[in-house]
């Protein structure tokens, strides 16, 4: 009895994933000037309004800077965090784990809050420098998890065997270890990547007329207008996070990026 409901509700809860998504991309293809479902006829028109939109490609270009400088410093803060929590004797490992791993556990908007008055208000940053320590933060806890799953997989003896034969600690590294991590480290940064240029509630919360990413402007363009170019520019974002996944699956696989989160 436990299986047909477990198999009803799986069912249902990918319908509820995929339907909207479905209407989204099919809206997205439509000839008409409204948001509607089934569309009405086909074109490629609202595309090439996406495109040409200066907004829209004003705030992708910001996206993808924050999502890839957010990651890259993640990694710089993660990577020996993650030597230092597996491969250190330091005390309190797991408390310095669960640190670093907060980020998943506080809401985004108490983060995104807390943020604003301290960095924004108190020490009176532009919002894209608050925008970039909080994106780098959401971002650790992948960098944490998913390169140490990579390096629970390197033999420590076998480091200690190059140190020796007269390697030194960081010949041993880069040529035993980082071997082993870099298939973490390149999951690591896709995931970071897609997740800092997809958010929302921090984003929205550190916005500022200089700096808007491009999740925060299509909000608020749907605010104003109910054409169908956000379902279009909805479509190229989850056409371009589909072959990231690819990548990441071809090159790492889903069993080891997800595996090193839910560990």
């Amino acid at each position: 009895m436990k299986r047909p409901v477990t198999a009803a509700l799986a069912v249902v809860g990918y319908l509820i994933m995929i339907v909207p998504i479905v209407f989204v991309v099919a809206t997205a293809f439509t000839a008409g000037s409204t948001l509607r479902f089934p569309p009405d006829g086909f074109s490629l028109r609202w595309f090439g309004e996406a495109f040409a939109y200066e907004p829209f490609v004003e705030a992708t270009i910001s996206s993808v800077q924050l999502a890839v400088l957010a990651a890259a410093l993640a990694l710089l803060i993660g990577v020996p965090a993650t030597l230092a929590i597996h491969r250190g004797r330091i005390p309190g490992k797991g408390l310095v784990e669960g640190l670093f791993l907060s980020p998943l556990i506080v809401p985004e908007l108490v983060v995104g809050l807390a943020l604003f008055q301290q960095l924004m208000v108190g020490l009176d940053l532009d919002n894209f420098t608050a925008l970039l320590v909080g994106h780098t933060a959401l971002m650790l806890p992948y960098a944490v998890r998913v390169t140490g799953a990579s390096l629970a997989l390197a033999d420590p003896a076998l480091e200690e065997a190059a140190r020796g034969l007269g390697a030194s600690p960081l010949r041993a590294f880069v040529n035993v270890t980082l071997p082993v991590l870099r298939p973490g480290i390149f999951s690591a940064g896709l995931l970071s990547v897609v997740t800092s240029f997809n958010n929302v509630p921090l984003s929205l919360l550190l916005q500022g007329r200089d700096f808007r990413t491009l999740p925060v402007t299509m909000l608020d363009y749907v605010q104003q207008s109910y054409d169908p170019m956000v379902a279009a520019a909805s479509t190229l974002i989850l056409a371009a996070t589909v072959v990231i996944a690819v990548i990441a699956e071809r090159t790492v696989g889903f069993a080891k990026i997800f595996g090193g989160i839910s560990r």
